[in-house]
């Protein structure tokens, strides 16, 4: 089966299916908390999506990639966090999670980001150049697992912290600005 895939950014009317693919895509990863949803969602809520895109076939969203900013120890400037990167599993395996990378890192490269750190599995991310730094950690963490990659030649040294929107744990709580839910 050959579909053709669209990579696209996200609009409003993806949020539900993002929330969706999210789900199945790591509903059976042991590693994984089943709180990736929620993440997305809080880094949407605070405007911290500097990249989200869909992979799309036939009109519906089978793929999602999110990008946000990262604070580097060191004062280094303009970088941003992979992740998370959803797939709907009967999709996997077909090149869609690629695409979304390879298109998601070229956005931020467009936007003059200086490099992109993640959290993923030791053997994927190499082939898209991105490598075990020893000077640059994600605190609790084990460093085969955490990678950067560097746009502009430096990479940072110290430590990274990714958004507060990956704390989340569940779905968004409504502030004193927000309307009240109904019930």
């Amino acid at each position: 089966m050959n579909q053709h895939v669209a990579i696209r950014d996200e609009t409003d009317a993806d949020v539900a299916a993002i929330a969706a693919v999210t789900v199945e895509a790591f509903k059976t990863l042991a590693i994984s908390n089943k709180t990736e949803q929620y993440i997305i969602e809080a880094l949407r809520a605070t405007k911290a999506l500097t990249v989200s895109l869909v992979a799309v076939v036939d009109s519906h969203v089978v793929g999602h990639i999110a990008f946000s900013p990262v604070t580097m120890s060191d004062g280094s400037r303009d970088w941003y966090g992979l992740g998370p990167v959803s797939v709907l599993p009967e999709y996997q395996r077909r090149g869609i999670g690629k695409a979304l990378i390879f298109a998601g890192l070229s956005r931020l490269k467009a936007l003059n980001a200086q490099g992109c750190c993640l959290v993923g599995h030791p053997g994927y991310y190499e082939r898209f150049g991105f490598r075990n730094m020893p000077d640059l950690v994600y605190e609790g963490v084990p460093p085969e697992v955490f990678f950067a990659l560097s746009f502009a030649g430096h990479t940072p040294q110290g430590s990274v912290a990714f958004h507060e929107g990956f704390n989340a744990t569940g779905p968004a709580r409504f502030t004193h600005t927000s309307p009240p839910p109904n019930t």
